[in-house]
């Protein structure tokens, strides 16, 4: 009696043992077997989230099979899976998945800032930005430099134009004080190299420098030229006469063309009606237009006009620089 249970127990280790191995064999398989061939899905994970509440939505979206693999693969793992947004691609194993989602590899998003763009285009195109919790609202300028600790301070051009990254769920002002931070630290590197030599008083007056030159000219060749004639009109007392300007003031309903009225309609920003720098810029300059700001070109140039092919003529007397208007300009009319 005692031999046949010996041998049954002998025989029923045997059947376990050979169920292990065959069980271990499939969920080793299951563990490094891609998910699904094709496509991508995003997952949501909400904190405190654990490994099952990813495997259902894998499961409702019929890209995972429910069973006891996956109980396995956390009991054995012990994932602590950071929240966010996740990717998961075409190929990818649970095994990966399950790396994926303790390193917190989150879905980055993009958001550009354009060159040349002002805060109203810049503000505007974030709160489009449904990835991104809207704070601010209407929220007046002034309000929103407070909340980046610089009350009082003028917002145009305050934001440098590069490409941010951000995680679905940062908020507006977050991406904005970041781009903020870039612009405060790119000015004071430019400002410290600056051409002692210029005249200017202020990194903010760099700034609004910076800002017509990122108006007038889209070439970098010519960012240091179109700048060195700007500082020699302001050395000289000579009215910048820059079209940007009139156009930064005037109102929404503006055509795009500018008119002998436009030039002679006071305000804050024409430099066709007043001496020296607008009192704010009126873009937001890139890191280019920023550094030819603050190294201006030597020469002699003070007058420039578009050739029409995003270049410029640059002349050293106003003799010249009326046929190259009327080169470049009323032979087009």
């Amino acid at each position: 009696m005692i031999r046949k249970f010996i041998i049954l127990l002998f025989f029923l280790a045997i059947v376990a043992a050979v169920a292990g191995t065959l069980a271990w064999r499939e969920y080793r398989a299951f563990e490094s077997a891609p998910l699904f061939d094709e496509g991508s899905v995003i997952v949501m994970v909400r904190p405190g989230q654990g490994l099952g509440p990813v495997t259902a939505t894998l499961e409702r979206l019929k890209l995972a099979r429910p069973g006891w693999h996956w109980r396995v693969l956390g009991r054995l793992h012990q994932p602590r899976i950071k929240a966010g947004e996740y990717r998961i691609e075409a190929g990818t194993s649970p095994r990966r998945l399950i790396d994926d989602l303790t390193a917190g590899k989150v879905v980055r998003h993009r958001f550009t800032i354009i060159e040349g763009w002002n805060l109203s285009r810049l503000r505007r195109e974030i709160s489009k930005d449904s990835r991104l919790v809207q704070t601010l609202g209407n929220a007046a300028d002034e309000e929103l430099m407070r909340r980046l600790g610089c009350e009082g301070c003028f917002a145009e051009g305050r934001f440098l134009p590069e490409t941010y990254q951000f995680l679905r769920g940062d908020r507006d002002l977050d991406l904005l004080a970041r781009s903020y931070r870039a612009m405060s630290s790119e000015l004071d590197q430019a400002w410290r190299r600056r051409d002692p030599d210029m005249g200017l008083e202020s990194p903010e007056q760099l700034l609004v420098l910076a800002s017509l030159v990122e108006m007038e000219t889209m070439h970098d060749a010519e960012r240091e030229q179109v700048a060195g004639v700007f500082v020699r009109r302001l050395k000289l007392g000579m009215r910048l006469q820059t079209d940007p300007t009139v156009v930064y003031g005037l109102s929404d309903d503006f055509d795009g063309r500018i008119r002998l009225v436009h030039l002679r309609s006071d305000h804050p920003w024409n430099t066709y009606t007043r001496h020296g720098l607008p009192p704010t810029p009126i873009a937001l300059p890139g890191k280019a237009s920023i550094h030819a700001a603050a190294s201006p070109a030597d020469g002699d140039a003070l007058y420039f006009v578009a050739r029409g092919d995003g270049s410029h003529h640059f002349s050293a007397t106003l003799a010249e620089h009326n046929r190259a208007v009327a080169r470049y300009i009323l032979g087009k009319r």
